[in-house]
């Protein structure tokens, strides 16, 4: 196995967040020099938390992340971890419900002097919002995202854009009743959007780390 060394520059991690099918997962370029702390606002941005709580990293039973904790500061590199190539180590954001997510090294690369750093170069599905009460709150909500009353629901906007057509040619208003109950309708179908499978955009999160997006969430951190 290759060892992390001065001579690299560069490390490919494959980050998958734990307890959740399918997959959530990203694939980064991050530079060797890196710190924890650093590396802690770049997995924000990957996967799409918003930076409001705390965070801990576990390399070998020691613990680095958040003072708060009460663990060591998150001063250290990947590179004075050495770390090697299928290694794993672990990462917990918002330790009040644990989201638990695996980090693998798969390859130590050469530098790249056309590469912007850090980078995702892969991934799948969206990470689930902020404050959803974890991955047993997250799967009950995204159950019901899909479930009778999201059915139901479709069928009133279809029952109401039915009625529109048929009394188009009559210019027939819907009456205040029924455009309060499309309003409510509306509502509940914007609030199960986040928990509905989505594709991943790595434009928007490598245009993020362009905008330096991730050096702004290593600071904003609050139980």
């Amino acid at each position: 196995m290759l060892e992390l060394s001065p001579s690299c520059s560069a490390i490919q991690l494959k980050v998958r967040l734990l307890g959740i099918s399918p997959m959530i997962w990203r694939r980064l370029l991050v530079p060797s020099d890196i710190s924890l702390r650093e590396l802690h606002g770049v997995l924000q941005v990957a996967m799409g938390w918003e930076g409001i709580h705390l965070f801990m990293f576990d390399k070998g039973a020691v613990h680095y992340g958040s003072l708060e904790l009460g663990v060591l500061p998150a001063n250290p590199t990947l590179q004075s971890l050495r770390l090697r190539e299928n290694e794993r180590f672990h990462y917990f954001y918002d330790l009040n419900v644990n989201w638990h997510h695996e980090i693998r090294v798969e390859r130590i690369v050469a530098p790249d002097d056309g590469k912007s750093l850090p980078s995702c170069i892969g991934g799948a599905n969206n990470c689930p919002p902020e404050d959803c009460g974890g991955v047993e709150g997250y799967l009950i909500r995204r159950d019901e995202a899909q479930g009778y009353d999201a059915f139901m629901d479709m069928g009133t906007i279809t029952e109401f854009l039915q009625g529109i057509l048929n009394d188009c040619d009559k210019l027939k208003l819907p009456d205040k009743n029924r455009l309060e109950e499309l309003e409510l309708v509306m509502d509940r179908m914007n609030a199960r959007e986040p928990y509905l499978s989505g594709k991943f955009s790595r434009r928007s999160i490598n245009q993020a780390f362009r905008d330096d997006n991730h050096k702004r969430l290593i600071h904003q951190q609050i139980m």
